[in-house]
């Protein structure tokens, strides 16, 4: 990924917050077979797995996307996306000098590779599953958990599916969070998206903020 040094989010705690917050990755890989192949997917991060971190996803078994990860250490690419938003260049005070001004779109994003293993023992298929429910039911008033399926349902479904680990190799992380421009500048992109108003804009004002504030 093309990351200057501004725009470079190396801070572990940073980049582990972005990917638990935005689970639902793009599984990125590419065989002399299939050439490019890409799959949304679903993700459990465990940082403190294995050397450097593991991920966990699953297929649908007719999704032949699994099957380039047959052979142990295959290499993928895992995208996860975080808060975006466009910028309008009207935000900048320097506009009214010269002019000199574009638009441009800020975000943030992590980028993990890893060597992929298909998961061959089904209770780890199970605990996975079940991990990945507990993580997304979490805070809700009545969580479900795969116990509350039929045993004989859960068991069809799971052979509906196929699990598959990663084992980071590599991580990067990006934050295009105006850093580049002037403080006015920046302050302004805070205010035009708070104008702007909705969830996204809000969170992204939150971010330019807070990352104008840590320098």
């Amino acid at each position: 990924m093309y990351v200057p040094d501004h725009f470079l989010m190396d801070d572990q705690a940073e980049i582990h917050g972005l990917m638990r917050a935005n689970p639902f990755a793009v599984v990125v890989s590419h065989s002399q077979e299939a050439g490019l192949v890409a799959t949304h997917l679903p993700t459990v991060y465990k940082p403190d797995a294995g050397q450097r971190g593991t991920v966990e996803a699953h297929f649908a078994r007719p999704n032949a996307h699994w099957r380039m990860f047959k052979d142990e250490g295959a290499e993928a690419l895992l995208i996860y996306s975080g808060t975006n938003g466009y910028i309008h260049p009207g935000w900048y005070p320097t506009k009214a000098k010269d002019g000199k001004v574009v638009p441009t779109w800020n975000y943030t994003a992590v980028h993990v590779y890893g060597q992929c293993r298909v998961m061959s023992d089904v209770e780890q298929l199970r605990a996975h599953v079940a991990e990945l429910s507990d993580q997304q039911e979490h805070g809700r008033a009545v969580p479900w958990a795969l116990s509350d399926a039929p045993e004989n349902y859960v068991q069809v479904m799971l052979r509906g599916i196929v699990g598959i680990q990663f084992d980071i190799t590599r991580i990067e992380g990006k934050k295009k969070l105006s850093q580049n421009r002037p403080e006015p500048d920046r302050k302004g992109v805070v205010t035009g998206l708070r104008l702007d108003g909705g969830e996204q804009a809000e969170a992204m004002a939150s971010l330019v903020e807070q990352e104008a504030n840590s320098n």
